[in-house]
C-alpha cells in the first residue's frame, strides 16, 4: 500500500526566494477568490460531495461532469445510498461519462466505508488512500479540500503550471521528473488554506495557463514564470509520444420485432483471457450490449457464423436466412483510448425475438434504462435511423425521417 502522509515542504530556496513565495501564494489566493467558477461541488467542503467530483473529473472535461454529477447526487445522496444500491443502478446513472470502472470503484470504497468506518469518510490520508480507486492526487484533494490537510495535489493541471513556472522540460510523465513536480509542489503549497490553494492551481492550469495558447497577459503568476520570461510557455510542456492507434473493426446485430423491441446480452464476466484491442468484453464496458464481434476479413460471413453458434434459441433462424434478412445500417466510428473502431451494425428483423439465457427484451428507444456503453448507444442510434429511413420507404414518403434519439438519461 502507498504510505500517506502530510507533505513536508520542500526548502523554500528550492521553489522560489521567501518573498517571491509569499508574494505569489497572495496573488494567487486572491485571483482565485475573484474568478473561481462556480461549480456544484464547491458549493461546500462535503467529503462525500468532493470525492464524487473527483472521480467523476478524471479524464472528463467539467462541462460534461456537471449534469451528471448532479443527477448522481441527486439518487444517491449519501455514501450509503450508493453502498446499498445494486451496482447496475450505479452503472446506469454512470452511463456516458465512460471509464467504468471508476464507478465500480467508487461504490467498492463506499461499501468499505460503511463497513468499516461507519458510513462516514475516512479524514486519516491513510485510510483515504486505501480505498479503492483512490490514488495520490484524489486522496490529496479530498484531505486538503475537505479536512484542511497540508497535502498539495498534483495532476496534468498543476503539473503544466509548475514545468512553465520553472521551465522544466523533458516528459513530465517519467517517474524522477513527476517526482521532482511533487517535491515542488509541496514547497508552493500554502499551508495555511491548502485546500483553496490546491484548486487555484488546479484552476490556473483549467482556464489560464491552459496547454495550448495560455492567457498569459491574464495570468496572475506571469511576472514569476520562467518560461514566458524565455518565451517558451508554448513548448512547455514537451508533447508526450503517444501510443499508436490500433483500428478495430467489430458487427453487431440489432434485432428488431414487430413492436420495435430489441435484445440486449448480459454484462460480461470477467474471465481469464488475453485482453486484446479486439476484446469485445473491454470495448461494451461489461455492460449490457447487442449481440457483437470482432470482425477479421468479410463482416456478413463472419457475423453469420457467430449468430449462427450464439445459442440454439437461434438455430431456428440460422443459415443463409440471416444474410436474406440483415439489413446495414450506417457505419458507427468510436474511440477508446489508442483504439480507432468502426462498427458495422446490421438491422435484423425478426417475427419473434429468441430466448437466451440472461438476455433482456427492451425497446430500442429506451436503452438507458439499462446500464450501456456509449459504443452501445451509437450502434442503437445507426440502428433506429435505419429503422426511420425503412419507416419513410414503407409509407411512400420522400423525405428521410429522422431517428429518436437514445438520451445519455433517462
Amino acid at each position: 500500500m502507498q504510505k500517506a502522509q502530510a507533505t513536508k515542504p520542500c526548502d523554500t530556496a528550492e521553489v522560489m526566494k521567501a518573498a517571491e513565495l509569499l508574494e505569489f501564494r497572495i496573488l494567487l489566493l486572491a485571483w482565485f477568490a475573484k474568478h473561481k467558477r462556480e461549480l456544484p461541488w464547491r458549493a461546500d467542503a462535503d467529503a462525500y460531495r468532493i470525492w464524487v467530483s473527483e472521480i467523476m473529473l478524471q479524464q472528463t472535461r467539467v462541462a460534461a461532469v456537471i449534469p451528471y454529477y448532479e443527477r448522481f447526487l441527486a439518487r444517491f445522496p449519501s455514501i450509503a445510498a450508493l453502498a446499498e444500491a445494486p451496482e447496475e443502478e450505479v452503472l446506469r446513472f454512470w452511463s456516458g461519462l465512460g471509464y467504468y470502472s471508476r464507478a465500480r470503484n467508487l461504490q467498492r470504497a463506499a461499501r468499505e466505508i460503511v463497513a468499516w468506518h461507519g458510513g462516514i469518510f475516512p479524514s486519516s490520508a491513510e485510510d483515504v488512500l486505501a480505498l479503492p480507486g483512490i490514488g495520490a492526487y484524489t486522496a490529496a484533494a479530498i484531505c486538503s479540500i475537505a479536512f484542511g490537510q497540508k497535502m498539495a495535489v498534483l495532476d496534468g493541471n498543476v503539473a503544466r503550471v509548475i514545468a512553465r513556472l520553472f521551465a522544466l522540460r523533458g516528459d513530465l510523465r517519467t517517474g524522477d521528473r513527476w517526482r521532482g513536480l511533487q517535491e515542488r509542489a509541496d514547497g508552493l503549497l500554502d499551508g495555511h488554506a491548502p485546500g483553496d490553494w490546491n484548486q487555484a492551481m488546479m484552476e490556473l492550469g483549467a482556464t489560464i495557463c491552459t496547454p495550448r495558447a495560455p492567457q498569459c497577459l491574464l495570468c496572475p503568476a506571469g511576472q514569476f514564470c520562467a518560461a514566458r520570461k524565455q518565451g517558451s510557455q508554448e513548448e512547455i510542456p514537451e508533447k508526450r509520444v503517444k501510443r499508436a492507434t490500433e483500428p478495430v473493426t467489430l458487427a453487431a446485430a440489432v434485432f428488431l420485432d414487430a413492436r420495435g423491441k430489441t435484445l440486449l446480452l448480459p454484462p460480461p464476466e470477467r474471465g481469464a483471457e488475453e485482453i486484446t484491442a479486439a476484446h469485445v468484453p473491454t470495448l461494451v464496458s461489461r455492460m449490457w450490449h447487442f449481440p457483437t464481434m470482432a470482425v477479421k476479413k468479410n463482416v456478413e460471413r463472419e457475423l453469420t457464423k457467430y449468430l449462427d453458434g450464439l445459442r440454439s434459441g437461434l438455430r431456428a433462424h440460422a443459415g443463409e436466412r440471416w444474410s436474406q434478412c440483415m439489413k446495414r445500417c450506417s457505419l458507427v466510428r468510436h474511440a477508446v483510448t489508442y483504439r480507432a473502431i468502426t462498427v458495422h451494425p446490421y438491422c435484423v428483423p425478426l417475427a419473434k425475438l429468441p430466448s437466451l439465457l440472461g438476455a433482456k427484451k427492451v425497446a430500442l428507444e429506451q436503452l438507458s434504462s439499462l446500464p450501456i456503453s456509449n459504443l452501445t448507444r451509437k450502434i442503437a442510434q445507426a440502428a433506429l435511423a435505419e429503422r426511420a429511413t425503412g419507416t419513410s420507404k414503407n409509407t411512400g414518403r420522400r423525405r428521410k425521417r429522422a431517428a429518436p434519439k437514445i438520451a445519455s438519461f433517462w
